[in-house]
């Protein structure tokens, strides 16, 4: 019986998931997963180091930023946009000019690294001192030391993320998404047992092990894979990898983009009061479950469609193809947008609230959340967005509508903290609105460029999911209220887990209610995917397709 179980799990690991359902659904589970234990993570860390250390937890994200940029940068420009695609045409013509390829943009990429990293690593004081001006001597000599032993896990990262576009060029997609959530499980096992004995170095090097982890779980696929690597490998002007240079300088740039915005909140949430950054990182983090488990997933599986539509040039298809994945994406975002805001509170005491966690930290983690549940649904919509300019091979306008964003959040960011002095609560407003310019223009350019959608099947779903919302945010607050007044002591968190359940199942009970009331499409499309969700066995052997898939260190 063991080994008939063993057998059918190995299979379920090595088996090609091919339809993007099946795909997307293990991307999905994967990514609530990983955030999950994310979630654990954050806790664990305001467990050991509020009350009285809540400065090394700030000084530990931002050490987090220059490995994270030279990675970003680096790898998941190349693997985004230039190297799955290349390495899985030559995969079709010949495996071993195709670990040629792969080999040679290992290498170079991983030389590229080891230069930076050793520049970073070397004056990794002066680096910090401009990132965090306002950090004091000793905080600066700490992120120093923590910046480099990150450096480490970025080279794991180097690697293992080479091995996810291997691996999901062979359409397999299950192993590949666990890899981030042994990353998380890493850090969770360096914060309970390095944290006692060596600090914040714990949860540091909880990183280091948890970037080997992420390397070693695909390691025996990749193998099984007969993926051949040869470190001697210089193919410079080969033209598969001349191609994959080509195509990862403007995707590069486009990153280079979101990490301004990066680096600029480390900038000025650390000239704020210590644990600014830290709960500035919390609020983000609860924000980016919704984006990443909806927006993101959906996005990359609608890219194939929307390609396949461009290549056909059948226009009519394609903005049907956009706005169903559009709207799917809002359908899922709102009522999550509205659960985060009404029960903020709760929930922020739920996932941080431990001893240590003050009662103002929490009322400030909540209200910073507040401010960011408006960047839920704009920031989820990007995430549609910008694959419809991919699919119509246009990637400078999204890196231009981009810039746009970076300047107007920079000028945000800087009169809402220095000026009006509205402190991290600035920050989050600034991601918020201008995330939204950034959504709306995207939207705007796109349509004109495509001849423009019928305002009715634009206007009309929209509002039916906003009443909606509105509707069920109404129906979350005032059973929240009542419970927390008078009939439950949510001192006690048994009593506040009771609290968010029935708060947060009545009213997705009203949104699903109003949802087939109104006639709402996406629950249709919602009910359906829960059939099939059922039929999981027969999800997994159906046709082709290819999701990528980006890890954050810090998500």
């Amino acid at each position: 019986m063991v080994k008939n179980i063993l057998n059918k799990g190995k299979i379920i690991f090595l088996r090609k998931q091919k339809s993007i359902l099946s795909a997307a659904l293990f991307i999905m589970a994967t990514v609530f997963l990983s955030r999950i234990l994310g979630l654990l993570r954050d806790r664990l860390l305001a467990g050991k180091f509020f009350g009285g250390n809540e400065w090394q937890l700030d000084v530990y994200f931002a050490a987090f930023r220059f490995p994270d940029m030279i990675f970003q940068l680096l790898v998941i420009g190349a693997l985004s946009a230039a190297f799955i695609p290349v390495f899985s045409e030559y995969l079709e013509k010949d495996k071993k000019e195709a670990s040629l390829v792969a080999s040679s943009i290992i290498n170079i990429v991983l030389i590229l690294f080891l230069i930076l990293g050793s520049l970073i690593f070397i004056f990794a004081p002066y680096f910090c001192k401009i990132i965090a001006p306002s950090f004091s001597p000793e905080k600066i000599v700490l992120m120093s030391y923590l910046t480099r032993i990150m450096l480490f896990a970025q080279f794991f990262f180097c690697i293992s993320n080479f091995f996810t576009g291997i691996i999901q060029s062979n359409q397999r997609f299950l192993v590949p998404a666990l890899a981030p959530v042994v990353y998380n499980f890493g850090i969770i096992l360096g914060i309970i047992f390095l944290t006692p004995f060596l600090g914040i170095y714990g949860p540091t090097f909880g990183v280091v092990l948890g970037a080997f982890l992420h390397l070693l779980v695909q390691f025996p696929l990749v193998l099984k894979l007969e993926f051949s690597y040869s470190p001697w490998t210089w193919a410079f002007f080969h033209p598969g990898v001349r191609e994959i240079v080509k195509l990862m300088i403007p995707r590069s740039l486009a990153l280079a983009v979101s990490q301004i915005e990066a680096t600029l909140a480390v900038f000025l949430a650390t000239s704020l009061s210590s644990g600014s950054l830290t709960i500035f990182y919390f609020a983000q983090h609860l924000m980016n479950l919704p984006v990443g488990l909806f927006g993101a997933t959906i996005g990359q599986a609608a890219l194939p469609s929307l390609s396949q539509n461009i290549s056909r040039k059948d226009w009519q298809e394609f903005k049907k193809t956009f706005l169903s994945s559009l709207f799917q994406v809002l359908y899922l975002v709102f009522p999550a947008s509205a659960i985060l805001l009404v029960l903020r509170i709760p929930i922020v005491r739920l996932v941080f609230g431990t001893k240590n966690f003050p009662w103002q930290a929490t009322l400030l983690t909540g209200k910073t959340l507040a401010f960011f549940t408006f960047a839920i649904l704009s920031q989820s919509a990007i995430q549609v967005l910008v694959r419809g300019f991919y699919a119509l091979r246009d990637t400078k306008i999204p890196l231009f509508i981009g810039l746009i964003g970076v300047a107007i959040n920079i000028f945000l960011s800087v009169t809402f903290v220095f000026y009006f002095k509205f402190g991290v609560l600035g920050l989050a407003a600034a991601v918020s609105l201008a995330s939204l310019v950034h959504a709306f223009l995207l939207f705007w350019i796109l349509e004109r460029k495509i001849g423009g959608f019928k305002k009715k099947e634009v206007f009309i779903p929209f509002l039916k999911i906003g009443i909606a919302t509105f509707v069920t945010a109404c129906f979350l607050w005032f059973p929240m209220r009542v419970l927390d007044k008078f009939i439950l002591d949510t001192t006690r968190t048994a009593n506040l887990i009771i609290l968010t359940i029935i708060a947060s199942l009545l009213g997705l009970g009203v949104y699903l209610f109003l949802s087939f009331l109104l006639k709402i499409e996406e629950f249709k499309i919602f009910v359906d995917l829960l059939k099939k969700i059922g039929q999981w066995r027969k999800i997994l052997s159906e046709s082709e397709e290819m999701i990528d898939s980006v890890r954050s260190p810090q998500g």
